[in-house]
């Protein structure tokens, strides 16, 4: 059977997608209607299927994505040359709410998994150094090479230590930012011993620091202060870290419910496939995550510009409506406030992909949440509290975003990529392919390819592939990311640096 060269992904659709590039001339059969293309149209990009006006809507997803620029011809290539959004300042909203229940058995299934003192699961058992201030990264990386060099890593899943610039010469809400990441560092469950390394005179001063950190385990979590070491620091650091290293490595793994596992939703160098393929796909996976009672997160909030509502309807109740409305309306006005128009965003590797407008990005981007409903709001920097389908406050930056899937307590992060990206944060970070391009151009990046999507596989066929690749990835498997040795976090910032 031929292979389908385009999708019209929803019956009010007034676009089609293309799944291969077409040309000029060519000849696509929509809805019993013959169109012609009238430009090259790359794949991933927009057709258009009927004659619209100048500043009528352009439908796709069964949602505006905009408006037209000019009076269009069905046929046309639809991009951000003819398309402009319609996203402008904050909104008020009504709760419509949407109930409809998820329709898949609890399958009963576990994993591999680390049992902390507290209950907690890590899915990794890794020694991690984080210090409190940029001006100790050197100090850090040191000791976590020389750790390496000791120990070759035997009997732990990594060293690493998480270098930033901040923890000094920060005001107000960027400092709160700061010191909260950096405690959901250090109580993640996926490290079985943390260094706190600190200088000693930074404004995230140590003692204080450390209390933020509540009932922590003193086994697990040791403090260095490098100005009150007479000495050596780093010796001082190793003395400490090899006595983190013997308890960690004597940590095993054991079978654990699947419910316990908590996974951030994410998706970057996004293009025309990834509404159609990796985000349903991640979302399939997050719906069937939320039935066996774990837990997923979608953060990436201008990513939500234009498909909010469909979010706010979800909310199992009026109180997480109002706290989505809120953090909806707050990020705009971070915008405004910075003289930036809301719908700034794509980028221009989007653009290139054929995500046009911020609108035809959103709709794609939040199926990744799939259809659950909202069960808790988080702001920047919280920590989970709720099981089930999680909003978090975050930008839509690669690193800045999967950083705060993982300091609010994800165990992994699902990255869906159109154009491809290498990077990873502190968690495992697992690229989803959107196309099969890029799956064979960078195996060395992708985890899992559902470019298959547009190869003939279908979604029920490929669901159950997927699950058995996360729960091997939370079970010890190494995502590529880890192989590669690329991690690294990054610390939302707004205000000024004195």
């Amino acid at each position: 059977m031929a292979l389908a060269t385009f999708l019209k992904i929803n019956p009010a659709d007034s676009v089609v997608v293309c799944l291969a590039p077409k040309k000029q001339g060519d000849i696509i059969e929509v809805d019993g209607k013959q169109i012609m293309v009238n430009q090259d149209t790359p794949a991933g990009h927009k057709v258009l299927i009927k004659d619209v006006r100048e500043g009528e809507d352009i439908i796709k997803y069964g949602y505006p994505i905009g408006h037209a620029r000019q009076d269009m011809k069905a046929g046309d290539w639809v991009n951000e040359n003819n398309l402009k959004t319609n996203l402008s300042g904050t909104l008020e909203y009504t709760y419509n709410p949407v109930d409809e229940p998820l329709k898949i058995k609890n399958e009963g299934r576990t994993f591999k998994g680390y049992v902390r003192k507290n209950g907690d699961v890590g899915v990794r058992n890794e020694i991690w150094i984080v210090p409190t201030v940029g001006c100790v990264n050197g100090i850090a990386e040191q000791l976590a090479q020389r750790l390496r060099q000791e120990t070759g890593e035997r009997g732990v899943d990594a060293i690493w230590t998480w270098h930033h610039n901040y923890g000094c010469s920060q005001l107000s809400e960027d400092h709160e930012n700061t010191r909260k990441v950096l405690r959901d560092i250090c109580l993640h469950p996926n490290a079985g011993g943390v260094l706190v390394l600190s200088l000693g005179c930074e404004n995230n001063q140590p003692e204080d620091f450390m209390a933020m950190l509540g009932d922590y385990d003193k086994d697990r979590i040791k403090l260095l202060v490098t100005q009150r070491v007479e000495g050596d620091e780093v010796e001082a650091g190793m003395e400490i870290l090899r006595e983190l290293y013997a308890q960690a490595a004597q940590d095993k793994r054991e079978s654990v419910p699947v419910s316990k596992l908590r996974v951030g939703l994410k998706c970057g160098g996004s293009d025309g496939f990834s509404g159609i393929t990796a985000n349903p796909l991640v979302g399939e996976f997050s719906d069937w995550l939320v039935a066996q009672g774990g837990t997923s997160v979608l953060t990436e909030v201008p990513e939500m510009f234009g498909a909010e509502t469909i979010l706010m309807n979800r909310c199992e109740n009026r109180e997480l409506f109002d706290q989505t409305v809120s953090m909806i309306n707050n990020f705009k006005n971070y915008f405004l406030s910075h003289g930036e128009p809301v719908g700034e965003n794509p980028s221009p590797g989007n653009k290139a992909g054929g995500i046009s407008t911020l609108e035809d990005k959103a709709l794609g981007c939040t199926q990744k949440c799939g259809k659950a409903p909202v069960s808790g709001v988080m702001e920047y920097g919280d920590r989970l509290s709720a099981n089930g389908l999680n909003l978090l406050s975050a930008p839509g930056n690669d690193l800045v975003a999967s950083t705060a899937l993982a300091s609010c307590g994800c165990h992994i992060v699902l990255f869906t990529t159109g154009r491809g990206t290498p990077f990873g944060t502190f968690v495992p970070t697992m690229k989803v392919a959107t196309n099969p391009t890029l799956a064979k151009n960078k195996p060395h990046w992708v985890d899992f390819s559902a470019g298959q999507l547009v190869e003939g596989r279908t979604m029920q066929e490929i669901v159950p592939e997927f699950i058995d690749k996360v729960l091997d990835v939370a079970s010890g498997e190494k995502a590529r990311n880890e192989e590669n040795g690329y991690r690294e976090i990054s610390i939302f910032k707004n205000g000024v640096t004195l």
